[in-house]
């Protein structure tokens, strides 16, 4: 039976150790940037300030916590000894590249924490969570345990919710999230079809496959995914996204395209045929007409797409039912993506309102307002079974906004992730963060 279903929003709450490090190679933005200081209370502030402004407008909006970092057990492995603080000494003499690598504050991009089923699509009529296992880069491959422990401690509930591990973190698995995944549907309640797009075929040489950057979702793990959330074949289509895209710096899918509900929103350089996976859409979706918003290269030239991040953008469905696209600033500065939203919205479709939000601190390093959230549909019942001490309110949002003022600096550098206060500084205001929000023991160095 149908339920009634929201789509709610997690963004990831921006960490004390928010730095331009440049580690994600392929990642037009994040390199561009590297050693450039970075504001750590300003980027946390900027992503308070984008999820208060949607629940206000009445957005169902959660909050998934920063990681530890410096992570220590991390460098530990790597066969750094000695007490903290000789640990974090002889990582940044050793290899400072390593050091930044264990102290990337990158769990701040929800969108790639994991991939989500709902519970209208799976064999078992529960919600479904995968961490990604994020294997195509060491700083991000370290990620998935703790946003394992901490998913599980807000969806708890497992008459409604089902928690897998992550995919072995080899490339033929390469898994990055809901970034290469999207829903459409005719309403968040009914039986949608869930988008996987991937980059290369692992065990196929003779695929097609990107020549200058790395795919880092392979069409495996999408397919392992959907067996684990036991979708059915009329609740996935795979389709490839083009390589000549990710060389142009479209890393993720979500940097070319973005779904919600019947509506798909992309560049026409997104797929590698185009034409086929919107008939596989088209022939799965029911109850509702795929709605393609297609942008043309003539209109928004692919480099312009990238450097905007016009695509990672959030789609919602207003209370009206027309759809909001919330863009970061960089989509106003740049002249042919900011004539398109004009024409967009003037030419009546169904998206009807564009909003700029600032997330400049984020977009540095290569992630945009899609970036920071993780979308989870819940059915009303499954909203009460979550633990909703993670949901923002008036109150939540004082109390952060303090603890962040309260716990992060105003200024990092490259040297600074080898300060042993700062160690100190991250994991006094976790457990502060943890007990706020009534998540448990999540932290490596809690247990």
């Amino acid at each position: 039976m149908t339920q009634h279903a929201t789509e709610a929003n997690f963004d990831g709450l921006v960490g004390p150790t928010h730095n331009y490090a440049g580690l994600s190679w392929g990642n037009v933005a994040s390199k561009s940037n590297v050693s450039a200081v970075s504001n750590p209370k300003e980027a946390a502030l900027q992503g308070l300030k984008k999820m208060k402004i949607l629940a206000d407008r009445g957005f169902v909006q959660g909050i998934l916590p920063p990681h530890e970092r410096p992570h220590i057990p991390t460098l530990r492995k790597l066969g750094f000894t000695g007490s903290d603080a000789d640990v974090l000494a002889a990582a940044a003499k050793s290899n400072p590249v390593i050091l930044s690598a264990a102290a990337s504050a990158s769990t701040m991009w929800t969108a790639n924490a994991a991939t989500v089923s709902p519970s209208a699509d799976t064999k078992d009529h529960r919600v479904h969570f995968t961490p990604a296992n994020l294997s195509a880069k060491f700083h991000r491959s370290i990620e998935h345990e703790v946003t394992g422990r901490a998913l599980a401690s807000i969806f708890t509930d497992e008459a409604y919710f089902a928690h897998h591990k992550a995919l072995p973190s080899v490339s033929h698995f390469g898994d990055e999230g809901a970034a290469n995944h999207t829903r459409l549907c005719s309403a968040y309640g009914e039986p949608g079809v869930e988008l996987f797009v991937y980059g290369q075929t692992a065990f196929d040489e003779a695929a097609p496959a990107p020549k200058r950057f790395p795919a880092r979702q392979t069409l495996e793990a999408s397919q392992a995914i959907a067996r684990l959330h036991g979708l059915s074949d009329n609740h996935a289509v795979f389709a490839q996204q083009n390589p000549s895209a990710i060389d142009a710096g479209v890393f993720h899918n979500d940097v070319i395209a973005v779904g919600n509900g019947n509506v798909l929103f992309y560049h026409d350089q997104a797929f590698l045929n185009e034409e086929r996976v919107l008939a596989d859409i088209r022939g799965k979706l029911k109850g509702a007409e795929l709605q393609g918003v297609r942008v043309s290269s003539d209109e928004v030239p692919i480099a312009d797409a990238v450097s905007s991040y016009l695509f990672n953008s959030q789609l919602l469905t207003q209370k009206d039912g027309s759809m909001l696209l919330a863009v970061p600033g960089e989509c106003r500065e740049i002249d042919s993506v900011s004539r398109y939203l004009d024409n967009l919205v003037a030419q009546g479709g169904p998206i009807s309102t564009v909003e700029v939000f600032d997330v400049k601190q984020s977009m540095r390093n290569g992630g945009g307002p899609a970036c920071l959230r993780l979308r989870v549909v819940l059915t009303d019942d499954e909203l009460k079974a979550m633990h909703d001490g993670v949901l923002l309110n008036d109150a939540l949002y004082e109390r952060l906004v303090t603890w962040v003022e309260g716990h992060y600096r105003d200024e990092l550098t490259q040297a600074d992730l080898a300060d042993p206060m700062l160690l100190d500084e991250c994991r006094h205001a976790l457990d502060e963060l943890s007990g706020i929000l009534g998540l448990g023991s999540i932290y490596d160095f809690q247990r």
